[in-house]
C-alpha cells in the first residue's frame, strides 16, 4: 500500500508525540469517529483527544472559554495553574521530562502574554510544546478590542511556527500540523491562535487530517560522505573531544554516545543542557564545559586537535571569547538545524542530520577506518586529561562563619535521591552547583532553563515532569530568589495531588548577582539582598517570607534545614513523604561562590579556579 507525503507527516506526527512508530494501516485505524454540526470548541478537544494528548496546562478567560465547556467532558487530564507563565513551564517540563509534547492553554490579551517568558524559553533549549491561545472575535481583531493582544506578532521570533486559525473547519489540520512541526526537525514551540467565534461556529470533524506545509522538509538523514570524511578526521587525530550538546538527549541518542565513546576512546564533555546524556561515573566523562564548567572539560576543548560537536551550538557560555575558542582544533559539527552550522564557529566537516542516525553512521564509518587500521594513540593525551582532572577536581570550602554550605546541600540531595530521580532546578548559583555535584547517569533526569535562563523555572516544570512521570520522584532545587517568582504553582500541585518536592537554597540573596557584584564591582550589593535590612544595613532576624509557614498555606509540607548535621535526616523525611509536596527551607551562607568560572567575555584560556587567584595556566596559558 502507498502513502502520500501527507499521511506519512501524520504517522510522523504521531510517532513524534508517542515515540512508536506507526504505519499506514495503524493510522487509518486510529481514526476517530467523524461527527457534523459540533462547534470549533469540540472540533478542538476532539483533535487533541485524536493525536493522544493526556494532560493541558491551562486557566480559563474569555476568549478562550468556549474550549473549556468540551473539556469537561474530556478523557484529557487539564490541570488548573494559577498563572499561565506556569502552564508554560509545566509544558516544558512534561515534554523534556516524557519526550511526548507538552500542552498549555491560556485566553486572549494577558493570557497569552503570560505565555512569552515559557515560549522564548522552550524556543530556546528546542523543546516541543503546543500552546493554544483564545483570541478576540475574528471582526474585533485590530480593533484594540478588550483583551486584544497580536499574539501570533508577539511570538513570532520565539516560536517554531504559529498560526491564526481563520475557519473552524481547519482546527483539525492545524492541530495535527502543529504538533507534527513541534515535535520533529528541530523541536520547539508552536502556537495555535483561535479567535473566540471560529471556536463558537458550527462546523463538521474528521480525523486524521492532511497537513499541508509545503517547504518543511527536515533532513534527518546525514550525507553518507561528510560522515565518512569525518571518521577519517577522528582516526587521525591525537586529541580529540566529544562534545555533546542538548541535541543528542533531544534525538534520544545516548546509547549511540555510549557507542561512539567507547569505539574512539575520546573524552566526552556534556553541556549543561545535556548533562545526563553520557553518565558521570564513566572515565571517559570530563564533565560539564563553559563558564562554570570543570577545568579538565573546558580545557580539553581549549587544546583539541579535532572537536566533535553533536547537538550543539557553541553558545557564549561555552566558548567564551570566541575568537580564542579551540584555536588549533578542526570541528566537525553534526547537528539538525543548518542554520547552527557555522552560524558561531566554521565547520570543517558540517553534517546535517538527527544526531541517532548521524552518530549511528559515524560509529559504522570509523568502524572502517579502524579495520583498514587508522586507530589513534590516545594514552599521551589522556595522561594530560587525567593530569588535569586529578589536579583540579571540583570541590568546595566549608563557610568560614559556619553556616550551612549550600553545595553540600545538593550533593547530599543527589546522594540521596539517587540518580533514577528528576531534577529540575531555577537559575543562578544553585542550577550551577546542581549540574556540579549532583551525579547523573540517566538521560531526562535532569531539567533546566538553558539558553533563556528564567528564574522561576524550577517549580512549574517539576510540576510538569511529575504529571508526566508520576513514579519518579522529583526534586525542585530552586533559589530564594527564584522561588519567590512561581511558587504559587504549589497550590496546584497540593490540589492536583501533584507531590513534587522543592529544596529552596535560601542564601537570602539573588546569589548569583552577588557573586558578579563582588567579583566585578567592588562588592557594592546593589539591590541583590532579598532579606529586610535594619536602619544600618543588618539583616533583620525575621524571615519575609517565611517559607515554611508559605509552604504550609500552599497545602504543602514545609520543614527547615540550618545545621549540616540535619542534612541527610529532613531530605530522608520529605524523601518519605508521597501524598504531599514538601518544601525544605535549607538557610545557607550568604558568601558561596561558584567555582570555577570563565569571567563573561573572557577567554576559556583563562578560566579561575577559585576567587583571588590567577589564571588556572596563566594568563592566556593553556
Amino acid at each position: 500500500m502507498t502513502t502520500t507525503p501527507s499521511e506519512s507527516a501524520t504517522r510522523e506526527a504521531a510517532a513524534a508525540l508517542t515515540g512508536v512508530e506507526t504505519t499506514a494501516s495503524s493510522v487509518e485505524e486510529a481514526a476517530v469517529a467523524p461527527a457534523t454540526g459540533i462547534t470549533g470548541a469540540q472540533s478542538l478537544v476532539r483533535s487533541l483527544e485524536a493525536i493522544g494528548v493526556e494532560v493541558i496546562f491551562g486557566i480559563p478567560g474569555g476568549a478562550i472559554l468556549p474550549a473549556y465547556d468540551p473539556l469537561f467532558d474530556s478523557t484529557v487530564r487539564h490541570v488548573l495553574v494559577r498563572h499561565e507563565q506556569g502552564a508554560g513551564h509545566a509544558a516544558t517540563g512534561y515534554a523534556q521530562a516524557t519526550g511526548k509534547v507538552g500542552v498549555c492553554l491560556a485566553t486572549s490579551g494577558p493570557g497569552a502574554t503570560n505565555l512569552v517568558t515559557p515560549l522564548a524559553d522552550a524556543h530556546m533549549d528546542s523543546v516541543p510544546i503546543v500552546a493554544i491561545t483564545g483570541q478576540v472575535p475574528s471582526g474585533a481583531i485590530g480593533t484594540d478590542a478588550f483583551q486584544e493582544a497580536d499574539i501570533r506578532g508577539i511570538t513570532m521570533p520565539i516560536t517554531k511556527h504559529n498560526f491564526l486559525v481563520t475557519d473552524a473547519a481547519d482546527i483539525p489540520q492545524r492541530i495535527a500540523e502543529a504538533f507534527h512541526l513541534a515535535a520533529s526537525g528541530r523541536p520547539g514551540p508552536v502556537l495555535v491562535d483561535i479567535p473566540k467565534d471560529v471556536l463558537q461556529a458550527t462546523t463538521d470533524f474528521s480525523w486524521p487530517p492532511r497537513p499541508d506545509l509545503p517547504g518543511y522538509r527536515p533532513t534527518t538523514r546525514p550525507h553518507g560522505k561528510q560522515v565518512r570524511e569525518a571518521a577519517a578526521l577522528i582516526a587521525r587525530a591525537s586529541r580529540p573531544v566529544l562534545y555533546v550538546g542538548g541535541g543528542v538527549l533531544k534525538a534520544g541518542a545516548t546509547e549511540e554516545l555510549a557507542e561512539l565513546a567507547a569505539l574512539t576512546g575520546a573524552p566526552v564533555v556534556t553541556t549543561l543542557m545535556a548533562r545526563g546524556a553520557f553518565p558521570d561515573s564513566d572515565p571517559q566523562h570530563l564533565g560539564m564545559p563553559g563558564m562554570h564548567g570543570t577545568v579538565a572539560a573546558v580545557t580539553a576543548l581549549q587544546k583539541s586537535d579535532v572537536l566533535v560537536a553533536l547537538g550543539a551550538r557553541f553558545d557564549d557560555r561555552v566558548t567564551g571569547q570566541l575568537s580564542s575558542f579551540a584555536p588549533d582544533a578542526l570541528v566537525v559539527h553534526a547537528d539538525i538545524d543548518p542554520a547552527e552550522i557555522g552560524k558561531n564557529r566554521k565547520a570543517d566537516v558540517p553534517i546535517v542530520g538527527d544526531a541517532k542516525e548521524t552518530i549511528a553512521q559515524l560509529v559504522t564509518a570509523l568502524r572502517g577506518e579502524h579495520e583498514a587500521g587508522r586507530t589513534p594513540d590516545l594514552s599521551a593525551w589522556w595522561t594530560q586529561l587525567d593530569s588535569w582532572r586529578d589536579r583540579y577536581p571540583l570541590g568546595y570550602d566549608e563557610p568560614e562563619d559556619g553556616s550551612l554550605s549550600p553545595q553540600y546541600v545538593i550533593e547530599r540531595l543527589g546522594a540521596i535521591a539517587g540518580p533514577d530521580a528528576i531534577y529540575t532546578s531555577g537559575v543562578g548559583q544553585h542550577q550551577m552547583w546542581a549540574a556540579q555535584f549532583i551525579k547523573y547517569e540517566k538521560p531526562g533526569t535532569w531539567l533546566n532553563s538553558g539558553g533563556l535562563g528564567t528564574m522561576g523555572y524550577a517549580v512549574p516544570a517539576a510540576m510538569g515532569a511529575k504529571q508526566g512521570r508520576p513514579d519518579v520522584t522529583v526534586w525542585a532545587i530552586d533559589g530564594d530568589g527564584c522561588f519567590q517568582m512561581t511558587n504559587q504553582e504549589l497550590a496546584t500541585c497540593a490540589i492536583e495531588g501533584i507531590p513534587i518536592k522543592v529544596a529552596v537554597i535560601n542564601n537570602g540573596n539573588l546569589g548569583m548577582v552577588r557573586q558578579w557584584q563582588t567579583l566585578f564591582y567592588e562588592g557594592r550589593y546593589s539591590n541583590t539582598k532579598l532579606h529586610p535590612l535594619d536602619e544600618h544595613g543588618k539583616p533583620k532576624p525575621v524571615r519575609i517570607p517565611d517559607f515554611v509557614a508559605l509552604a504550609e498555606a500552599l497545602g504543602c509540607v514545609g520543614l527547615r534545614c540550618e545545621s549540616k548535621d540535619d542534612v541527610d535526616a529532613v531530605i530522608e523525611k520529605a524523601m518519605a513523604i508521597d501524598d504531599a509536596p514538601v518544601v525544605i527551607d535549607f538557610v545557607v551562607g550568604h558568601d558561596a561562590q561558584v567555582w570555577p568560572m570563565v569571567a563573561a567575555g573572557a577567554s576559556n584560556d583563562d578560566i579561575l579556579a577559585a576567587r583571588d587567584v590567577r589564571p588556572v595556566f596563566g594568563e592566556g596559558q593553556v
